[in-house]
């Protein structure tokens, strides 16, 4: 081996180092700061906070928070940064690509059995139910999950739905490297071998049925959506009822009410699935 070959890195080397490089690294280290933001859940974030969770020196974090607070991406609040209203306009974009959120509004509003009740679309993303859209009724309780944010999909209703369209060993495949699941509720369910018998029921009935696994008092009834294309991410929609008025009556109405408004979100060129 010549000395010019001891310096020079192997190929291996080079691909790898390639691999390992970040493209961009101040698109990722602001898309950080996004995400360290929407983790504190409207807690304001210091530039300090902000430059010890990235590991960054506290100018640079500086010059980013200035990009995004000029894009509106975040903005000045009076203990530091929280996201800014730019992040809401974009969250809504991204819901309204699809056909049947876009849909959704004017269909359960026209529901003599919904459009009093808290409803809300979610998506399957990992292991959670997102929330990506919401009908807030005329409730006086105040019901549901705020837009863009997540619950467990084994212990919501929507994320009953979505996980029964999975055949049981990609749910094991899926959600067994995550057990035990964290309780939200004394009523929570913990493990596959509990949730299973759950998606059975599902499949069964047509809807899911959670009676307080992810909130004290209240009973979500969820059916899936089928997708109005094949590129559209699987979509579920649900109902959040207060338990004291969900009866074995009321949520097999709302639930049958669900499966008339996704049937009407059906794309009828498509038809539902057999």
């Amino acid at each position: 081996m010549t000395q010019h070959d001891a310096l020079e890195p192997s190929t291996t080397q080079r691909g790898t180092d390639r691999t390992d490089r970040d493209p961009a690294p101040a698109v990722s280290r602001a898309l950080r700061i996004l995400t360290s933001l929407a983790d504190a859940e409207g807690v304001p974030m210091t530039l300090s906070d902000m430059a010890r969770a990235l590991g960054l020196a506290k100018s640079s974090t500086a010059n980013l928070c200035a990009a995004l607070e000029e894009g509106g991406m975040i903005e000045r609040a009076a203990n530091g940064y929280r996201l800014g209203r730019r992040t809401a306009e974009l969250g809504g974009a991204f819901a309204q690509q699809f056909n049947q959120v876009r849909e959704f509004y004017r269909a359960v509003a026209a529901s003599p059995v919904l459009h009093r009740e808290v409803v809300q679309i979610a998506m399957l993303d990992g292991v959670d139910a997102l929330y990506l859209a919401r009908h807030e009724g005329r409730s006086p309780y105040r019901l549901g999950t705020p837009l863009g944010s997540r619950l467990p999909a084994a212990l919501s209703a929507t994320g009953l739905a979505l996980l029964a369209r999975l055949d049981d060993d990609e749910v094991r495949a899926l959600l067994e490297p995550t057990e035990p699941f964290t309780a939200l509720t004394p009523g929570s369910i913990t493990s596959v071998d509990e949730l299973l018998p759950q998606l059975q029921g599902v499949r069964a009935r047509g809807f899911a049925v959670d009676r307080g696994g992810s909130f004290g008092g209240i009973t979500g009834v969820a059916v899936a959506l089928e997708p109005w294309a094949p590129a559209d991410p699987a979509l579920a929609m649900g109902a959040a009822l207060p338990a004291e008025h969900a009866d074995a009556a009321r949520v097999a109405e709302v639930g049958a009410a669900l499966q008339d408004v996704a049937r009407a979100l059906t794309n009828p060129l498509v038809g539902p699935r057999s």
